[in-house]
């Protein structure tokens, strides 16, 4: 776990040792009297948290806030203020300010306010790790750590290595098959062309023709007088991602039919040949082959359309990606909703694991956002999140009669090796902290030998720290 480091810049002395007496057992913490030293000590060693009083002698804590935010943007700043200098807080709020804390100090709300904003800052920096790790692998946003998504993934990184071959990606709505185009683009060479988009669900059928391949001027009634490129031509030598693809009507089928055989296409009212190279990755959560026996989708497009065929898993099928996709949303809605959420309770996450994901990524997006919006801070509660009653906890009592709360058996089943595996992962982690690390003291806290644990603690790959844990216990 990392160890904080907070400066404390007060001119009473009493304030100021009486704050550091209360941190020192989490946090790394240095005291100053003056602005300037907390300035000069900020140069050469950054914090993660300033709490400044804001009536200093010599330079006052509202200059010392300015100085800070041009040196270091991100260092949060704790303002610390007497009741007649509430007025000042607000400029102080307006320069950065995180929060304030009025004197006389309430060390139990003063602990409780920095706790809760360092959880803060470890969700963001745990989110924005992600987010790098998969921008750097040109993966926008697309988290996912689970085996079945690991095994989409690896498909992914051969597909970019040709990139001429179509592919054609299935998968329930909302599991995030634009995404996965993203990643096949942004991977290959056609990332030096445009990516084009297309629903073709959302086109009027007789429109989708002239959309995709564009037109002459006059080529029908209300068309544009000097003509249109279409969407085909604007993903040369990139990618055209042809989303809902089983809406195409019979005559565009045909059209893309040709284009996909040759490389070549018509505008609608010309005779003049046009000649493109572009990927085409189409998408669909309907069942083609079933259409194509029906005589509803054409099978040699089919079959030219899905030379490369990948499924994505639903989120049901990868529960293990559910809390890190939850915990970057809940990111993105406390941002946009100027919110101060820090975490998502045991049981809530237990809830979110267990629920029966419909709408997959798309409708986890949506539950995040209307208990950010609705929930109180600093943790999304279960409450908030409006799923209780679809996933209710059982308790369980074990031999020495204290209670763990686990999930039921929905009507969809549970994943029950994660669900073991984080057991596991909990109380080897509980385990470890009662004994302060020393593996022989916790295996005895869990009574089995010490080369058990040792092993197990290998098998869980060491992922010892940070642990997520789905059970609270009672």
């Amino acid at each position: 776990m990392k160890s904080y480091l907070i400066y404390v810049v007060d001119d009473e002395k009493v304030v100021r040792e009486g704050i550091a007496f209360a941190l020192r057992k989490e946090y790394h913490v240095k005291t100053f009297s003056s602005a300037e030293e907390a300035l000069d000590a900020i140069k050469d060693k950054v914090p993660d948290l300033v709490l400044l009083d804001i009536g200093l002698p010599g330079m006052n804590g509202i200059e010392a806030l300015k100085k800070i935010k041009k040196l270091h943007p991100a260092v949060i700043v704790i303002m610390i203020t007497a009741y007649e200098e509430i007025k000042t807080v607000v400029s102080a709020m307006k320069l950065g300010a995180y929060d304030y804390e009025v004197k006389p100090l309430q060390m139990g709300s003063l602990i409780n306010n920095i706790r809760n904003t360092l959880q803060t800052l470890a969700l963001k920096e745990e989110i924005q790790t992600l987010q790098e790790e998969y921008i750097n692998e040109n993966i926008p946003y697309f988290i996912g750590k689970s085996n079945a998504i690991q095994k989409v993934m690896e498909v992914v990184e051969k597909v970019a290595q040709s990139p001429d071959t179509s592919v054609m990606i299935t998968g329930e709505t909302g599991t995030g098959k634009e995404l996965i185009a993203k990643a096949i683009h942004y991977r290959s060479s056609n990332s030096k062309g445009q990516m084009v988009c297309v629903n073709c669900a959302a086109i009027p059928r007789d429109l989708i023709e002239s959309e995709l391949f564009g037109y002459e001027k006059g080529a029908f009634s209300g068309a544009d007088p000097s003509g249109k490129r279409g969407l085909v031509e604007e993903a040369a030598g990139g990618t055209l991602f042809l989303d809902e693809v089983g809406d195409l009507s019979p005559e565009a089928q045909a059209k893309l039919l040709r284009f996909l055989e040759d490389g070549e296409y018509y505008r609608v009212g010309s005779t003049k040949k046009q000649s493109i190279r572009t990927r085409v990755i189409s998408a669909t959560n309907k069942d083609l082959i079933q259409m194509t026996e029906k005589g509803r989708f054409r099978k040699d497009l089919y079959y030219r359309l899905a030379v490369i065929k990948l499924e994505i898993p639903s989120l049901n099928e990868r529960r293990d990606d559910i809390v890190p996709i939850a915990r970057h949303f809940l990111v993105e809605f406390s941002k946009k909703f100027r919110k101060s959420f820090n975490g998502i309770s045991p049981e809530a996450e237990m809830a979110l694991r267990n629920y029966n994901w419909k709408g997959n990524v798309r409708e986890l997006r949506n539950l995040i956002e209307r208990g950010v919006l609705l929930g109180e801070d600093p943790v999304l509660s279960i409450d908030s999140l409006g799923i209780k009653k679809l996933s209710p906890s059982v308790r369980v009592t074990g031999g020495n009669g204290k209670g763990i709360t686990l999930p039921p058996i929905s009507p969809t089943g549970i994943d029950f090796p994660s669900i073991q595996q984080a057991v596991e992962k909990y109380y080897f982690k509980e385990a470890l902290k009662v004994s302060k690390d020393n593996e022989t003291r916790a295996a005895k806290l869990l009574r089995i030998s010490r080369d058990m644990f040792r092993y197990r603690k290998q098998r869980l790959n060491g992922a010892m720290n940070p642990i997520d844990s789905v059970i609270s216990p009672n």
